[in-house]
């Protein structure tokens, strides 16, 4: 069997599927694997270890994707311009790709679809559960972590002031207020950092759990006022809420966000859109010069006017949309997302084979297309509000 990695193509994107560390492991399994000239570069894993690790190195990714029988990607297929041409038409029917799909973001409908049609069987690493047999495979937790930590950081880039208390020869400047939004893996490494900063932090998340692990890392917790019976899912992740209670949420954190500087956004539904829960009308209520971080943008994003892949300043707030904030932090993240990968290429692959048991909640959560269709449950529903 071939594994095929090639190289990112999604601006900025830095990272790679695969480090000369899970090559050697794959070539193990007896698996033959091919990675693109320079994939790693960028996260300075280098061609000649990859080759020392057994890899061939390919100069062309159309011969990547043209020879392999399974490729490992970190962003979901991309209009390559180089070849003028998108990685969906590279690819072939039969073909299985592991990667970040997405695939109820609307602004991956169209290519979900797309392999559909071509017949690629997807699997979304966005949609890997979160079960105790699943952990190593959980790339969405450890990008978290990476995103949590860089996007904490840009905050304070972006923010015209400092963030801790500063006492000067003319006077005492406030530490300012943060508040976290969604107290997950990302939000409570954001809480850790922007608190190392100095900031005062708050923190909202609609699951007790996640509320009180906040306060216990000195967030001042702000309470949604929701029942944990419609806030909790299946492992520990929240559920979406109804537009009754979603409404009440946003009545909450709008008598909060007016006094906020830094607003950072993580709270998601696994395989589903991303609730909207800053609106524009937020927006415009926040201080001038103040910053909204918004990691849940690969789903949609929680703000409502979050530029999707860029940095855009809006009603005289910063917002940051950027997708792909661990690529940012490449060599660290590079290591995690591969480990991960790597994990569920050995629980995939049984003596050379790829082996599906839809029987099995890996396989029924994460699998995207299949057979001709779109099967991924969160796309599909995203679908009928096209």
């Amino acid at each position: 069997m071939i594994i095929g990695v090639p190289k990112e193509i999604m601006p900025g994107e830095r990272r790679v599927a695969a480090t000369p560390e899970t090559v050697k492991a794959m070539r193990d399994m007896g698996l033959t694997v091919l990675v693109q000239k320079d994939a790693g570069e960028g996260a300075f894993y280098h061609d000649p270890e990859y080759i020392a690790a057994g890899a061939e190195i390919v100069e062309c990714p159309r011969e990547i994707f043209e020879r392999a029988d399974m490729i490992l990607k970190v962003k979901e297929p991309q209009f390559n311009k180089e070849l003028d041409t998108h990685e969906v038409d590279l690819m072939h029917a039969g073909q299985y790709l592991i990667t970040f799909i997405h695939p109820a973001a609307p602004a991956n409908h169209t290519m979900v679809k797309d392999m559909a049609t071509k017949g690629i069987i997807s699997i979304t690493l966005d949609g890997i559960p979160r079960i105790s047999r699943a952990q190593a495979m959980d790339a969405l937790t450890s990008m978290s972590t990476c995103a949590g930590y860089k996007g904490s950081l840009l905050a304070a880039n972006h923010l015209p002031v400092f963030m801790p208390m500063m006492a000067t020869a003319v006077g005492m400047i406030k530490p300012i207020q943060a508040l976290v939004i969604g107290a997950g893996v990302g939000g409570l490494q954001a809480i850790a950092t922007i608190k190392r900063l100095g900031a005062i932090v708050h923190a909202a998340d609609i699951r007790p759990d996640a509320a009180e692990q906040a306060g216990s890392l000195g967030a001042k917790v702000i309470d949604l006022g929701i029942d944990p019976k419609d806030a909790i899912g299946e492992g520990g992740y929240a559920l979406a809420l109804s537009p009754e209670n979603l409404a009440k949420e946003r009545a909450i954190l709008a008598e909060v966000v007016k006094d906020m500087d830094i607003i950072f956004l993580s709270a998601l539904v696994p395989g589903k859109l991303a609730p909207i829960l800053i609106t524009e009308e937020m927006v415009k209520t926040m201080k001038p010069g103040s910053v909204i971080v918004d990691i849940s943008i690969d789903q949609g994003g929680n703000c409502e006017i979050t530029p999707p892949g860029t940095t855009e300043q809006k009603h005289n707030v910063t917002i940051v949309g950027i997708k792909n904030i661990p690529g940012m932090l490449p060599t660290s993240s590079t290591w995690m997302f591969s480990k991960n990968v790597l994990h569920l290429v050995k629980y995939l692959i049984q003596d050379g084979k790829v082996v599906l048991d839809f029987d099995d909640q890996i396989i029924k959560e994460a699998l995207t297309t299949y057979d001709g269709k779109v099967v991924h449950q969160g796309a599909l529903e995203a679908f009928e509000l096209d």
